[in-house]
């Protein structure tokens, strides 16, 4: 499975309008990664930090799985990708990660979330999130991963242009 970035319709329902958005921001950080070494991939934006174009990969991958699988679906008990404590900021030290294993991670996370999101009845689906206690619906999650990808693709866009001059795409 590859992630592509197509561009959302400028007409549709609630549900296709999320969806297609959250697909686009998903597709942007592909693109930003996109002919990059899995060195160019590791590099630091300003050291002590670990944020990297990888690391932000990475740590996407946690992000859905945790909001789709771990909330969403019910599975409370799956761990995270690259954290035995269940700490989302460990995902972002790449310093020893590469390309396919981040990327094959963070695809199987959105395949995992895709499927969850088709198979909902409704926008109005909710689950607990332990972390806030309370529930929460499809509807803000997907709201919510659409900001968290937003944010994090202007993050990528500096770690870009950093790397080889590259902006704008």
């Amino acid at each position: 499975m590859t992630i592509e970035r197509t561009d959302p319709p400028r007409m549709g329902n609630e549900r296709e309008t999320l969806r297609d958005f959250l697909d686009f921001h998903r597709g942007t950080l592909a693109v930003k990664c996109e002919g990059l070494s899995d060195d160019d991939l590791r590099r630091q934006s300003m050291p002590p930090s670990t944020l990297s174009l990888l690391g932000l990969v990475r740590h996407m991958a946690e992000v859905e799985r945790t909001w789709f699988r771990r909330v969403i679906n019910g599975e409370k008990d799956l761990p995270f990708v690259w954290s035995a404590k269940g700490d989302y900021q460990e995902a972002y030290d790449a310093s020893t990660a590469n390309r396919a294993e981040a990327f094959e991670a963070w695809q199987a996370e959105v395949e995992h979330a895709r499927r969850i999101e088709r198979e909902a009845e409704s926008l109005d689906v909710t689950s607990y999130f332990a972390r806030w206690d309370e529930e929460v619906s499809l509807r803000f999650v997907m709201h919510h991963l659409i900001h968290e990808y937003a944010r994090h693709n202007g993050h990528a866009d500096f770690l870009r242009e950093g790397i080889d001059g590259t902006v704008g795409v």
